[in-house]
């Protein structure tokens, strides 16, 4: 599992994280709500072993994260780079030659699901299609744990809702879980089982969606305006 005790991360000139305490265990679909600057970017990458805590630890199968830590975390940001020239087959290629468990035939999948033509040049990509060429390389991963920052953004509204379909059903939840901050939540909330809810670097809420809808008769979004109020 991912486990966070006490965790706090300072920048020079705020504190993005707030004494978290959470664990993620495997078999579950996550999502990290919060508005911007409530440190969903900056939980995801001290889960991915990127950033260290300023204090407290982040352990992922019991053991620190740090940049080995990618070994088990296939990691998404919402600032996916690629290299210009390479087409988009060469893109997953090369992610392909950096991981042993990436699986070529899965990527080649995710992308015709997510309509990728293999031949496009990344630089004539649309941000949209950056977007899903980015979840093509995360999906692909075999790895136990999928991070994903904003998957969503940038993807045309009205097929939001296939596309997470789709990235759910490349998650095999009896040896992977998958958590992603996002904040389009009305369309994430039918396919999550929990959620991670940060306010100002703080955790407001860590729930079983089952659980919030049972016990106050409430969607996510709506217990949002109660409590971002």
């Amino acid at each position: 599992m991912i486990r966070l005790t006490n965790v706090t991360k300072r920048y020079i000139k705020q504190i993005a994280l707030k004494d978290i305490s959470l664990t993620v265990p495997i078999g579950k679909i996550i999502g990290i709500v919060g508005g911007n600057g409530s440190g969903k970017s900056t939980l995801l990458r001290l889960m991915s072993g990127l950033l260290m805590p300023t204090s407290g630890s982040v352990t992922v199968n019991g053991e620190m994260a740090n940049r080995r830590t990618s070994k088990v975390v296939s990691y998404s940001s919402d600032l996916g780079s690629f290299y210009p020239t390479f087409s988009v087959r060469d893109a997953v290629r090369f992610q392909a030659s950096q991981f042993t468990d990436f699986n070529l035939v899965k990527a080649e999948e995710v992308m015709r699901l997510m309509r990728l033509d293999p031949h496009m040049k990344v630089k004539e990509l649309s941000k949209g299609n950056r977007g899903r060429l980015q979840i093509v390389l995360t999906l692909a991963r075999e790895a136990p744990y999928i991070l994903m920052d904003e998957p969503l953004s940038g993807l045309d509204p009205m097929k939001r809702e296939s596309i997470v379909k789709g990235i759910i059903s490349y998650v095999d939840l009896k040896s992977q879980s998958l958590i992603m901050a996002s904040h389009e939540v009305s369309e994430i909330e039918t396919l999550i089982d929990g959620f991670i809810a940060l306010k100002d670097g703080s955790l407001l809420r860590m729930a079983d969606v089952e659980e919030l809808h049972e016990s106050e008769a409430l969607r996510i979004a709506d217990w949002m305006k109660k409590a971002y109020a």
